[in-house]
């Protein structure tokens, strides 16, 4: 299978990218990115460009399914137009694009909480993305909903995830799964499973099947 990651650069694509790689069933991954990947590979193809044109370049990969991871935070974005950019047109526009090219898979990095209703601006924007990806009749939908995210980040440490890290980790074996730490690569790897191995119609996997 030809396999599309958006985000690889990212905590969870920086886990799934090595998995899909030395997975055989993969022949090929196509991995965009705004700067140069560090990593060679005979199956990685690395396009470098910048996101407002992704609709406009996914029209020339040829994937039989895709794994978004794209995303920021409201501190990193600097404003809501821009976090909404990230986390909600930039992915849609890939999907927009793929589905109208053929591609009938589509796995998607969302959140626990998601929600069109929700009074809480990144918990409506994630569903409102999920919301308009159900809208392109993919043959395979999967949203994958993490509670927090466990891994190394590049870049400085946020503070919030670093106390959050440090209460879970203490209270974890104690603690309902579904509010336990879903570790990246627990993530990944259930991205790349439902990609490489796509199960029918829509199919969520919430935290609780993530968690440590």
């Amino acid at each position: 299978m030809r396999i599309l990651l958006a985000g690889a650069t990212g905590l969870v694509g920086s886990h799934a990218l090595p998995i899909l790689l030395d997975d055989p069933r993969c022949t090929r991954v196509i991995a965009p990115t705004r700067r140069p990947l560090p990593l060679r590979h005979a199956k990685l193809d690395n396009p470098v460009l910048d996101f407002d044109g992704v609709g406009a370049a996914a029209r020339h990969w040829q994937v039989d399914a895709a794994i978004c991871a794209l995303g920021t935070t409201m501190k990193q974005a600097g404003s809501r137009e821009a976090f909404r950019r990230v986390d909600h047109d930039y992915p849609l526009a890939l999907a927009q694009s793929l589905r109208e090219e053929g591609t009938e898979v589509f796995v998607l990095n969302s959140a626990m909480g998601a929600d069109v209703g929700s009074r809480f601006f990144y918990s409506r924007v994630k569903g409102e993305l999920e919301r308009d990806l159900r809208a392109l009749r993919f043959g395979s939908l999967v949203l994958v909903r993490p509670g927090l995210i466990g891994g190394e980040r590049a870049g400085p440490p946020r503070a919030g995830e670093r106390i959050g890290m440090a209460v879970l980790g203490v209270l974890g074996p104690v603690l309902p799964r579904a509010w336990r730490i879903n570790p990246a690569e627990s993530i990944a790897r259930a991205m790349v499973g439902t990609a490489l191995q796509p199960p029918p119609g829509e199919h969520v996997i919430d935290s609780a099947q993530l968690a440590g």
